[in-house]
């Protein structure tokens, strides 16, 4: 009886893909989790301020993006709006949703935050323009 072609077993090379990209992942989490502590931040509270230093943001869409659960955003929004970084504001759009926003502060934390990560300094800055258009491309190619 012959495999189905989708149930064989991957090469060596994807499977070396998949492995490298799973250290990558690790080392951005990793590199993130530390810069976000020089701010006093956990990870999921820099995380949520950089989405929202990008744009305001509704509670469940923020959910959705954060894979986690709408009250555990509320809580992490709670504890940013106490530091001045983020504040909830109507939307203009449908005023009975509130929209959670970065301020000033929140922006300029985000950017530092960005700024301070050593995983884009180094192993990204090491390589060539070229080389970094080319994985930017191949890597929206693999997200879709």
């Amino acid at each position: 009886m012959a495999t189905p072609p989708n149930a064989r077993r991957p090469d060596p090379v994807t499977m070396e893909v998949v492995e490298l990209i799973g250290d990558v992942v690790a080392r951005f989490y990793e590199d993130y989790e530390e810069a976000a502590g020089e701010h006093a931040l956990t990870g999921a509270q820099a995380r949520l301020l950089s989405l929202l230093s990008l744009e305001p943001l509704p509670m469940r869409k923020l959910a959705l993006k954060l894979k986690c659960e709408p009250s555990n955003v509320t809580g992490i929004v709670d504890r940013l709006e106490v530091r001045g970084l983020v504040e909830r504001r109507p939307d203009p759009a449908d005023r009975r949703v509130k929209l959670a926003a970065a301020t000033e502060e929140g922006r300029r934390v985000a950017r530092e935050l960005r700024e301070g990560l050593r995983f884009a300094r180094e192993p990204l800055a090491g390589l060539t323009d070229e080389e970094r258009v080319a994985l930017r491309g191949l890597l929206r190619r693999m997200l879709g």
